[in-house]
């Protein structure tokens, strides 16, 4: 029913939560599928390792968080920029849009931190200004 591929994205928490939902009941109506996953994940422990398990693991193709930063600026060259935007709308890496969430919720703060300030600037030193003749 299920790829060893996407039982060690499931074991990884790469598959979207809806495919983590899916493995999630079978898990629980299918004992060989828990008998699958579980000499999966041994022999993952074990040492025996893919090229494409470690890849994946080590989120060797994900932009770094200085990227992604670089990318919502929109201060990265144009095959740079395509390349994180397929990355993370395309392929879907949950790592990399999570990333992406804070920083845009971290920009989004400061912009309202920064114009709570100029306000409270402008109020205090609203009594030093003159006033136009």
């Amino acid at each position: 029913m299920f790829t060893q591929s996407e039982l060690e994205a499931y074991l990884d928490e790469d598959l979207p939560s809806d495919e983590m939902a899916r493995v999630e009941d079978a898990l629980r109506s299918e004992p060989q599928l828990a008998e699958t996953l579980a000499a999966l994940n041994v022999r993952r422990d074990s040492g025996m390792h893919s090229v494409g398990g470690i890849w994946r693991r080590a989120r060797i193709s994900c932009p770094t968080r200085e990227q992604l930063g670089s990318f919502l600026l929109q201060a990265v060259d144009g095959a740079h920029a395509d390349y994180i935007r397929f990355h993370v709308e395309t392929i879907g890496c949950r790592a990399c849009q999570a990333n992406l969430e804070d920083l845009r919720q971290q920009q989004e703060e400061a912009a309202e931190v920064v114009d709570t300030r100029r306000r409270k600037y402008f109020q205090s030193s609203a009594g030093y200004l003159k006033k136009g003749k």
